[in-house]
């Protein structure tokens, strides 16, 4: 079983490879639209917002929703820990209220971080119930751009969004994913070969690389390595991995099974003052430049981080990304 689940990723490898010699060679005309310039948000662990500060996230996603037009921010990645107590429903109130700024202005995604997990015996569960009452699939399911989940909870879903002329697909998975998510992931990037992933979870990076444990979880749990191996490198149309957990910034660039670099990228600010002073992170994707331009901001201090580390550029070289077919 495992030579057949071997033979049959390289031999999508080599399908792949002979996509992007067909592009290479002008097979694929640029999109209409190519050039647009637009952005991403990346709103990271909020959890002591909902336990403490709720005026904080309610100034980040008032910032988003009013510069969602002028700034073309064309999706939310939340990156998990959306309360401190999953337990606490009081916590989840306040998260729905600031998430509900957002509805019918710009698409968002969801995620359980471990915090947003119910801790039996020191053992973080798998127990969801309250992150599936306030953000569930009843909360996405009539929005155009929810696409769907795995089985009955939204712990694992995927959302779309279009940008300069390409199909995107965010994909959300659970904290430290079951082996049957990261195939069910797998499925989805099989499903929609045309789209181009961005992978968002709580925890894959840490501030040295890749996690390879996951501490105070079942056994069932899949590290940042792991979800590398088993995924990630796996799929020729992911070309980002987003998370938090670990507080603190970091980025990696590295090629996947088809020579085409993954953009792994850590954003994590609540071990700052408050809970993180608000501090988020957008992207702006300039597709005649081939660059992403990553910019740290607090809506709170209405103030910029340059330090390097928070803010800078990535290089993508846009021609490399998936052309929806007619």
């Amino acid at each position: 079983m495992i030579a057949s689940f071997v033979r049959r990723r390289w031999l999508l490898a080599a399908l792949a490879l002979f996509c992007c010699a067909c592009t290479a060679t002008g097979a694929e005309p640029a999109p209409a639209g190519s050039d647009e310039v637009f952005r991403v948000v990346l709103l990271p662990d909020t959890q002591f917002y909902s336990e403490k500060y709720p005026a904080t996230f309610v100034s980040q996603t008032m910032w988003i929703r009013e510069r969602a037009k002028a700034d073309n921010i064309k999706f939310v990645v939340c990156l998990g820990d959306i309360v401190q107590n999953a337990h606490i429903e009081e916590e989840w109130v306040r998260a729905h209220m600031s998430a509900w700024i957002l509805d019918g202005v710009v698409p968002y995604s969801s995620v359980p971080g471990n915090h947003d997990l119910v801790v039996k015996d020191k053992v973080i569960t798998r127990d969801s119930a309250l992150f599936n009452k306030y953000f569930g699939p009843q909360r996405f399911e009539k929005e155009p751009w929810y696409g769907g989940h795995m089985g009955q909870t939204n712990d694992n879903n995927y959302c779309f969004f279009r940008a300069a002329g390409r199909d995107f697909l965010v994909l959300s998975l659970e904290f430290a994913p079951r082996d049957e998510s990261l195939a069910w992931a797998n499925q989805i990037c099989e499903r929609f070969p045309n789209h181009n992933v961005i992978v968002a979870t709580h925890s894959y990076l840490n501030l040295q690389g890749r996690t390879t444990g996951q501490a105070k979880v079942d056994s069932t749990a899949n590290s940042g390595q792991q979800m590398w191996e088993k995924l990630v490198c796996q799929q020729p149309n992911i070309f980002m991995v987003a998370c938090g957990h670990v507080g603190g910034v970091n980025l990696l660039v590295n090629q996947n099974l088809f020579g085409r670099p993954v953009i792994e990228i850590l954003t994590d600010y609540q071990n700052l003052e408050q809970g993180g002073l608000g501090w988020l992170r957008t992207m702006k994707f300039v597709p005649t430049e081939n660059k992403i331009y990553v910019d740290a901001y607090s809506p709170l201090l209405k103030e910029h981080n340059t330090n390097p580390k928070h803010t800078h550029t990535i290089d993508l070289d846009f021609s490399k990304l998936i052309v929806p077919r007619p």
